[in-house]
């Protein structure tokens, strides 16, 4: 067990270790900030570094420090950390390179990563190959180089793999206060996860976002989603580093439907983790989050002096998923109070510019367009140039705004369209003031989207998958006999070997029947399926013209409201990817399609359902029957079952089509592989 991360993170003695430009930085960064603890360089022959009495080894420390940065050559580091760890330091940043992340270069990388980690014991580490943190909280820097942050009283916590991204963070001029950003590097002994959940325990951090590569160990990454929820502090996160490892040798749909990366999201979603594409609506949203917790709801009014910014807000919103409540009457009639008779009232709004400099009038008109209805009131408000223009005509904006959020109590933001167009300290002075600065309308509503995402009722771990092993196909008639001892209703079949017993199967079954050759995955593409055969002589004619090892002969399923596909894949990133989408012989085409992990609850596959595009289908379009939907979930829930029953063997599941009829779900087809 690795010691606790405070000593580490919140320091009140920093040794830096090493030469040369990288520990100075160290040194005067932390001088800069102002923190207030002691510093101990360490170097054999300097006397002094940056005007702070050095020490010859780390054995000639005044005592074991807090937080030790590391600033040396790979080897040299193993044997640093190793002392640090024996005198109980709390902790060290790793930042040599040439450890594990280089090991298709360098083959002796991974054993050096193994020596580190028996050299640390239970010491926490960052990195190796780590820039380190910044403590923006105390001025405590373990930071190798520059950074564009500014002490704070409270702010965002930000973990990241990438120390250039790290860097290009503490940049960002948006107004984001930043409490920690913590570089992971190759996580060899402390994870994200790790890291985090230290960070959150911070009572002055009000949100965490995480830059991810790789989540590596599942377990921790839930238990950090669900100490955050106890915490009350939301997390986004920005993944990346998408890889084809779901889609690695598959053979069904299902892969190609869930995509390389449906695991991740999956897995973000179920831990209500909000996913943002993008650093800017990344930061956007951690700033909203910052100031005003999560949102309630994804409702919007947006208030601007322009009809093009109203539309361009309830456009953008659409395709975001933000909605615009309309207006009650309690709004309608305190607007019209404030902005007369010759503005149209709607949400969103343009009032004109009948009241632009008339601070109380504004101030009515936005305090006027709150309600409960409205997660938060967007102004619209781009600040000119001020290296060109003079900004003063839109203090009245500012004003009016402070004014509304401490007349209502309700959420407030101002957005600049243009992400340029809303000036550092406007941004700051109205983060005094509780109201959210946002820069960009896109990345506003964004955020204000991600804001609400709330964590679905799946709360059971999620089911851990096996590395990958050898892979069989298993024949069709098999695959569903075991689905079938889970709960998964099939038709009536019988296995053939040759045409000439196809057609007397067919005879004893009655018509019309489904013709299928075995052993072949796509069978539709191969011209190995037969519907709605009508004769024994068809049936053996099929048959004969199939380039098939074997045959199966099925009851046709009539009736059918709609085809839809449930499908399993294991992630060996995230787990095992449950795919409900819209099936048949056109479903990569439709792409309508949903991913879960495995168990997923009865509400969250309910809730799948109702989200794909073909819902309106299954719940009787245009007066046509509906589907028998409890007959859907069961069908569902019998891959569950088999998937959670058969975890160390099941690779791949597929039923496609899944035949929904008013009374029953059908598998009419099912691919299973696995280990054996």
């Amino acid at each position: 067990m690795t010691r606790n991360l405070d000593r580490l993170l919140r320091p009140r003695t920093i040794t830096v270790i090493g030469g040369g430009a990288w520990c100075r930085q160290v040194i005067e960064q932390c001088q800069k900030m102002g923190f207030d603890g002691q510093v101990w360089p360490v170097h054999p022959s300097a006397q002094e570094i940056s005007g702070v009495r050095t020490f010859p080894s780390v054995g000639d420390l005044p005592g074991a420090p807090d937080a030790s940065f590391v600033g040396v050559n790979r080897d040299a580091t193993i044997d640093i950390v190793r002392s640090l760890s024996a005198m109980n330091a709390g902790g060290a940043v790793c930042f040599a390179s040439g450890f594990l992340e280089a090991v298709a270069e360098d083959s002796t990388g991974a054993d050096l990563q193994a020596q580190l980690l028996c050299a640390a014991g239970d010491m926490p580490i960052l990195g190796p190959n780590c820039y380190g943190f910044i403590n923006y909280l105390d001025g405590a820097l373990l930071w190798p180089d520059q950074h564009g942050g500014q002490r704070v009283q409270s702010g965002v916590a930000l973990v990241t793999q990438s120390s250039n991204i790290a860097i290009n963070l503490t940049m960002q001029q948006r107004g984001l206060p930043l409490a920690y950003i913590v570089t992971a590097g190759n996580q060899a002994q402390t994870g994200i996860s790790q890291i985090s959940r230290a960070l959150l325990d911070d009572p002055r951090v009000t949100a965490l976002g995480l830059h991810i590569e790789g989540i590596g160990d599942l377990r921790a990454f839930e238990g950090l989603a669900t100490h955050a929820r106890a915490l009350g502090k939301p997390i986004v996160a920005i993944k990346v580093g998408r890889s084809a490892q779901a889609r690695a040798a598959t053979v069904s749909h299902t892969a190609s439907l869930a995509g390389d990366d449906a695991g991740a999201d999956a897995l973000l979603a179920r831990l209500g983790i909000a996913r943002l594409a993008d650093l800017p609506s990344f930061i956007e949203t951690l700033k909203l989050l910052h100031i005003t917790g999560p949102l309630t709801q994804s409702t919007v009014a947006t208030i601007s002096c322009s009809g093009g910014e109203a539309s361009l807000a309830a456009d953008t919103g659409d395709a975001l998923g933000v909605t615009f409540p309309p207006l009650n009457s309690r709004q309608e009639l305190d607007l019209r109070a404030a902005l007369g008779p010759r503005v149209a009232l709607a949400n969103p709004l343009d009032y004109h510019t009948y009241i632009w400099r008339d601070v109380p009038a504004m101030t009515r008109a936005f305090a006027a367009m709150a309600d409960r209805a409205i997660a938060i009131t967007i102004l619209i408000a781009d600040f000119p140039r001020p290296d060109r223009c003079s900004p003063e005509d839109w203090d009245s904006v500012i004003d009016a705004a402070i004014g509304a959020a401490r007349q209502t109590g309700a959420h407030y933001g101002v957005a600049a369209t243009l992400p340029e167009l809303m000036p550092e300290p406007v941004a700051e002075t109205l983060i005094a003031a509780g109201i959210v600065p946002f820069c960009g309308l896109t990345e506003a509503l964004t955020a204000c989207a991600a804001a609400a995402i709330q964590a679905p009722p799946d709360t059971d771990p999620i089911l851990l998958p096996r590395p990958d092993a050898t892979a069989v196909l298993i024949p069709e008639a098999s695959a569903k006999t075991r689905l079938a001892a889970h709960g998964l209703r099939i038709p009536r079949a019988t296995r053939c070997a040759s045409a000439a017993d196809v057609a007397q199967a067919a005879e004893r079954m009655g018509f019309p029947i489904a013709l299928k050759g075995e052993g072949i995955a796509h069978k539709t593409e191969a011209g190995a399926v037969r519907l709605n055969i009508t004769s024994a002589q068809l049936a053996q004619d099929a048959a004969q013209g199939m380039a098939a090892p074997g045959f199966l002969v099925e009851e046709m399923i009539m009736g059918a409201v709609a085809e839809l596909l449930v499908g399993v894949v294991r992630d060996p990133a995230h787990g095992f990817v449950l795919t409900i989408a819209a099936g048949g012989t056109l479903t990569e085409i439709m792409k309508d399609s949903v991913s879960l992990l495995v168990p997923a609850s009865a509400a969250s596959v309910e809730r799948a359902l109702a989200d794909l595009r073909i819902a309106p289908v299954l719940r009787g379009y245009r007066g046509a029957q509906p589907a028998k939907i409890d007959a859907i979930l069961r069908a569902i829930q019998a891959v569950q079952d088999y998937t959670l029953a058969n975890a160390d063997e099941v690779l791949e599941i597929e039923v496609n089509p899944l035949i929904c009829t008013p009374n029953d779900a059908i598998a009419a087809d099912a691919l299973l592989r696995c280990t054996k």
